[in-house]
C-alpha cells in the first residue's frame, strides 16, 4: 500500500463529527485524534454535511496550475465554507435532489467530485468547536486542528439520493470521488460514493441493525433502503470493513458470507474524558437541576427544577439509576421503568431514575409512560450534559444501566466502569463481548430479571457484589484505551497492499 519512506496518506470521513456527544461521533473524534498521532501516517478530514451543499474550498495544487487566489480571496471562500456548514439555506432540499439527479448524468459521462481544499489555519477555532470539543480534551487542540481537510461540497443525502433513484431503474449508481492523493479512505458509516483506483476503502461498520432491526429505525423506509444499497455497492466494490465489535463483524457476515477475508474487528476507543477521580456525591443535585430538560408539551411545572431535593441532606440521601442514551425504541427504557417502578414500591421508595440522553424517535410512548413520573421529580431527563459532570453522575449513581435490545458497541458502560461505576447490561453478545465478566446481566425482555439484577448490585446489606463489579470494570475498561487500540490500527493499516 505504501513505502517505507512515503507516509501513509488516509482521508478520514468527519461528517459524523457535526452531531452529538457519543455513539458513532465520538468515535470519529476520537479516530481522527489517534491516527494523526501514528508515525508514518498522514490524515486529512473529509468535511461534508448531511443536508447543505458547501460553498467550493481552494482548488488542490496540481502540475500546470494557474497561480493560487490572493490571500483574500482563499480566506473569503474559506470563509463561505465555515458559512454554508452553519448555515440552512431555504432551497438547501431542492438544490440537494438537482445535484443528485446532475450527478447520475455526469457519473454516466465518466466525471467524478472533485475534492476541494481546507486549509486549517485561520480557521482553528471553527473546527474545534464544531467538529472535536465535545469529545477531545483542550491538550489535542493542536493535534487535530493543525490536519490538513478537503471539501465535499455535494451533501451525503444527494449522494444517497442517486443511488436511490438508480437503483429503482434496476442498477444503484453511485458518484465518483476524486481521491487519488490518498492510499486509504475511511468512512464511518457505508458510503455512497466509489473512490479512485488507487485508494483502499475502509467502512468503519458500527451495526447491521437497519437491516437486522429495522422496526428499530428512525425513517424505517429511507434508512432501511440507504443502508442496504450503499453497504452492497461497497461490498461489490472490494471495500474493507472494520467492525467495532465481534457480534457486529457475525452480523455483518450474516448478510454478506463473502466479507469472511475482508473485514475485522477493531473495537472503539473510550474518550480520556472518563476516568475515576476523587468527586463528591454532594455534586449530583445540583448537576440534575441545571441539566434538567424541561422543554416538553405540555410544560413541566416550571418551579419543579427548584423544587428538586428540597429538604433532601446531601450527598448521600440522592440515590438513582442511570441511563445515558438516546430516548428511542431499541433503547429499551421502558423495561427499565417498570423494574424501577416496581422497586421503588417494594424496596426503594426514594430511588430516582436520571435519564441523560437526546429525544430520539418514535419517543411519544416512551415519554407518555415518563411523564408522571417527570411531573413528580422522579424521572429526570438531562440534555447537554458534559463528560466532566457525566463521569461524576456515573460514578456516584447506585448502577449504571445498559437495557437496549441491540447495540454496536455500548460506549456508556464502558464509560461509566472508567469513572468508578458499576453496570448493569442486557444480556445480549455485544455486551458479553465488550463488558466481559465486569457487568451483571439481565434478560432485555424480563421485567423481572432486571429487578433482580439491579436488587444484586444495589442492595446496601451485600455490598461484595458492586465492589466486585467496580474492580472488574477498572480492568475491563482499559482495553478501550488508545494505547491498547491503536496498535491495532497500525498493524492493519500498514499490512502489505496484497493483503489488502
Amino acid at each position: 500500500m505504501t513505502t517505507a519512506t512515503r507516509p501513509l496518506t488516509i482521508l478520514l470521513e468527519m461528517r459524523p463529527a457535526l452531531d452529538g456527544h457519543a455513539g458513532i461521533p465520538q468515535e470519529t473524534r476520537l479516530l481522527f485524534r489517534g491516527l494523526s498521532l501514528l508515525d508514518n501516517v498522514h490524515v486529512e478530514g473529509l468535511l461534508q454535511t448531511s443536508g447543505r451543499v458547501l460553498a467550493p474550498g481552494l482548488p488542490p495544487a496540481k502540475a500546470g496550475r494557474r497561480a493560487p487566489l490572493p490571500t483574500d480571496q482563499q480566506l473569503n471562500r474559506l470563509g463561505q465554507v465555515v458559512i454554508t456548514i452553519e448555515q440552512s439555506r431555504w432551497d438547501d432540499s431542492i438544490r440537494a435532489a438537482v445535484n443528485a439527479i446532475g450527478m447520475v448524468i455526469w457519473h454516466l459521462l465518466g466525471g467524478k467530485e472533485r475534492l476541494t481544499l481546507f486549509d486549517s489555519l485561520q480557521f482553528r477555532d471553527f473546527l474545534w468547536h464544531r467538529f472535536f470539543a465535545r469529545t477531545l480534551q483542550p491538550a489535542d487542540f493542536d493535534v487535530v486542528t493543525s490536519a490538513a481537510f478537503r471539501i465535499a461540497h455535494l451533501p451525503w443525502t444527494a449522494l444517497q439520493i442517486c443511488g436511490l433513484l438508480t437503483a429503482k431503474l434496476g442498477y444503484a449508481l453511485y458518484p465518483r470521488l476524486d481521491t487519488a492523493d490518498f492510499d486509504v479512505m475511511i468512512v464511518e458509516t457505508p458510503y455512497p460514493a466509489s473512490v479512485s483506483r488507487r485508494t483502499k476503502l475502509i467502512v468503519r461498520y458500527h451495526d447491521a441493525i437497519p437491516l437486522l432491526m429495522p422496526h428499530t429505525i428512525s425513517d424505517r423506509s429511507y434508512h432501511q433502503a440507504a443502508h442496504y444499497h450503499t453497504l452492497r455497492k461497497n461490498v461489490q466494490s472490494g471495500a474493507w470493513f472494520v467492525c467495532v465489535s465481534e457480534a457486529t463483524r457475525k452480523d455483518l457476515l450474516s448478510i454478506f458470507p463473502q466479507l469472511e477475508a475482508r473485514s475485522l474487528t477493531i473495537h472503539n476507543m473510550v474518550s480520556h474524558n472518563y476516568f475515576d477521580e476523587a468527586s463528591s456525591a454532594i455534586r449530583v443535585p445540583e448537576i440534575i437541576k441545571t441539566r434538567l430538560n424541561t422543554g416538553f408539551e405540555p410544560p413541566l411545572d416550571p418551579s419543579l427544577r427548584h423544587r428538586l431535593f428540597e429538604g433532601v441532606a446531601p450527598p448521600k440521601s440522592v440515590e438513582y439509576l442511570l441511563i445515558v442514551s438516546t430516548v428511542e425504541p431499541r433503547k429499551n427504557h421502558l423495561t427499565l421503568l417498570s423494574a424501577w417502578e416496581w422497586l421503588r414500591v417494594e424496596k426503594y421508595p426514594a430511588l430516582k431514575l436520571v435519564i441523560v440522553g437526546t429525544l430520539g424517535w418514535h419517543n411519544k410512548e416512551i415519554v407518555r409512560k415518563f411523564r408522571p413520573w417527570m411531573d413528580r421529580g422522579d424521572v429526570l431527563l438531562l440534555q447537554d450534559v458534559p463528560p466532566s459532570e457525566l463521569r461524576v453522575l456515573y460514578k456516584h449513581a447506585r448502577a449504571t444501566v445498559c437495557p437496549s435490545f441491540g447495540e454496536g458497541f455500548g460506549y456508556s458502560g464502558v464509560e461509566a466502569m472508567k469513572s468508578g461505576g458499576v453496570v448493569i447490561a442486557s444480556d445480549i453478545a455485544v455486551h458479553r463481548e465488550v463488558y466481559s465478566d465486569a457487568a451483571e446481566y439481565f434478560n432485555p425482555y424480563s421485567v423481572d430479571d432486571l429487578s433482580r439484577a439491579i436488587q444484586d448490585v444495589i442492595d446496601a446489606a451485600h455490598p461484595t457484589r458492586r465492589a466486585e463489579l467496580v474492580t472488574k470494570g477498572a480492568s475491563v475498561s482499559c482495553r478501550y484505551d488508545d494505547e491498547a487500540i491503536l496498535p491495532k490500527w497500525r498493524a492493519f493499516l500498514f499490512q502489505s497492499q496484497a493483503a489488502i
